[in-house]
Order: structure tokens, then sequence, then C-alpha cells
């Protein structure tokens, strides 16, 4: 494996860990996490572990991803900031 790639996977992953925590808008943050977790997807491709990198990019970004933002537009604000 190239360790260059590794690298810069990890600070990607890293990179885009913190923007999720640093945002203040829900869908923002849901969209961030769901590249984040893309990207973990990419790791398990290069990794022996064929089969959890053809589950997890459906799984963890396609379908997480649609549920969080099915429920932040069901939810309403209780104050208005």
């Amino acid at each position: 494996m190239i360790w260059q790639l590794d690298f810069w996977l990890l600070v990607i992953l890293i990179v885009t860990a913190l923007i999720a925590l640093s945002l203040h808008d829900l869908l923002a943050a849901v969209a961030a996490l769901a590249v984040y977790s893309f990207l973990v997807a990419l790791r398990f491709v290069q990794t022996p572990a064929i089969a959890a990198a053809c589950v997890h990019p459906p799984l963890g970004a396609g379908i997480s991803g649609v549920l969080f933002i099915v429920v932040l537009f069901l939810t309403r604000r209780r104050s208005e900031d």
C-alpha cells in the first residue's frame, strides 16, 4: 500500500471531522459527515476488507445521510436565534 496515499487520506479524514464539528448549520454538518463516511469507505477499499467497502458507502453515506436530512426537515426550531 502507498503510505503517502494513506497519510493524505488520514489528514483529509481529520480535517473533514473537524469541519463537521465546527459547523453551526446542521444540514452542512450532515453533508460533512456524509463526506467523512465516504472517505472512510475509501479507506476500507484500500484494506483487504472489500466486503465492508461494498456495504459501507450505501449504508453509511447514503441511507444515514438521507435519514439525518429527513429528520432535520421534520423538526421545528423552538427559538428564533
